[in-house]
């Protein structure tokens, strides 16, 4: 899992026996992930195509430091090729030594307005990329290019994450309180941990304003996937980072974007899903599929306590979001409290997730997350518990 398939490229860590887990920053993106960020960019932009008949004028990528050393770049390159931008390499050492700015005819439409969220980990691995792509960004405004091709024009940072040492979003009880307040406290959250500027030199500054008016001119967010072993509902930290620049754009007042899931579990077929479709997808391929439980009762108490928080995440993003259909919280209702087989397993093994599970359905419900149309399920969550 710490490991950088060969498969994405990684043909250094062949033969067996050399180091997986090691990553050199300089190196980062690698060819390799700079064209598979190249295709990266080509489906996010023609999903958005499909989806709005227009390129995106505002879009915020967001980019964890796990992932960039998986993939050695992809999601970095991803962002580059958006702005128009690519990496140049030394030809002996293979290290990024520059940027290369495209021109307009080479890239055939406008360039996109990109904003980078990076995560403490990114800041503190790579922050050569972070100076890099504020570099460029300073001299994509120096172009002659009309302000319609290049958004560049207008100065400002574009590389925004949590001030030095601090890491994470912090959003704690907030993701559980379904209230107003709560998606209110949990959007301020986000703005807090992302209001830090990454300059050209590598000095930090908070400048809140700045932040606030690239949010007021997003109009999409991405983030990327590229771990097959796992998936949006298993950790509370993918609500945080995918659904909480929806709350943090809430907070200012301003117009909600479109999220977007870019899938690269198979880096071969990279797909671009709107986020309600990758829940949905989630929710009908793993969480609502009665084997996944099944599997679980073989885990005792910590397969109990893995269906109790499968729940937490899915409510998380339809607390942030305010847009998770009630029909995914019916399926997995009936997977699990519709089951008299998983109860009686999790009312032995670990009676607490049991009534965590139920009391979370029931608050869901009662924030009106959650309006189910069964009849059945209506009536036993006003029942005894």
């Amino acid at each position: 899992m710490g490991g950088l398939p060969p498969q994405r490229g990684r043909s250094d860590v062949l033969p067996t026996g050399r180091n997986l887990y090691a990553v050199d920053p300089r190196s980062v993106p690698s060819r390799v992930a700079h064209g598979q960020g190249v295709r990266l960019a080509e489906e996010l932009l023609r999903r958005h195509l499909q989806d709005h008949g227009d390129w995106p004028h505002g879009l915020i990528v967001d980019l964890w430091g796990s992932a960039t050393m998986r993939t050695a770049g992809e999601e970095f390159a991803m962002a580059l090729h958006l702005a128009g931008l690519a990496p140049q390499w030394d030809a002996g050492s293979e290290r990024v030594s520059g940027f290369e700015i495209l021109p307009p005819a080479l890239l055939g439409r406008p360039r996109i307005d990109v904003t980078l969220r990076v995560s403490g980990l990114f800041r503190d691995v790579f922050p050569g990329l972070a100076q890099m792509f504020e570099a460029a960004t300073a001299a994509l405004a120096k172009r002659d290019e009309p302000a319609a091709e290049n958004p560049y024009s207008v100065r400002g940072p574009r590389v925004f994450g949590p001030r030095p040492g601090s890491y994470g979003l912090g959003m704690g009880e907030a993701l559980e309180n379904y209230s107003d307040e709560g998606r209110d406290a949990a959007g301020e959250a986000w703005l807090t941990a992302s209001e830090w500027t990454i300059a050209a030199n590598g000095d930090m500054h908070q400048d809140r304003g700045a932040l606030e008016k690239r949010l007021s001119q997003t109009d999409s967010v991405v983030h990327v996937q590229d771990l097959p072993e796992t998936d949006l509902l298993l950790s509370s930290d993918y609500a945080a980072h995918e659904a909480g620049p929806v709350a943090a754009i809430a907070r200012i007042g301003s117009t909600t974007p479109t999220l977007y899931h870019m899938d690269t579990t198979r880096p071969d077929t990279p797909r671009a899903r709107l986020l309600r479709e990758e829940i949905a997808r989630v929710v009908r391929a793993r969480a609502g599929n009665p084997g996944w439980a099944n599997g679980m009762m073989r885990h005792g108490f910590r397969g109990a306590a893995e269906i109790t928080a499968t729940l937490d995440n899915l409510a998380a993003f339809a607390h942030l979001t305010r847009d998770v259909p009630a029909h995914l919280f019916d399926i997995y209702y009936q997977a699990t409290l519709g089951r008299d087989d998983i109860v009686a397993f999790m009312g032995q093994e670990n009676p607490g997730a049991l009534v965590a599970l139920r009391q979370r359905f029931s608050s869901l419900a009662e924030a009106g997350l959650w309006n189910t149309r069964s009849n059945a399920i209506a009536a036993n969550l006003h029942g005894p518990a």
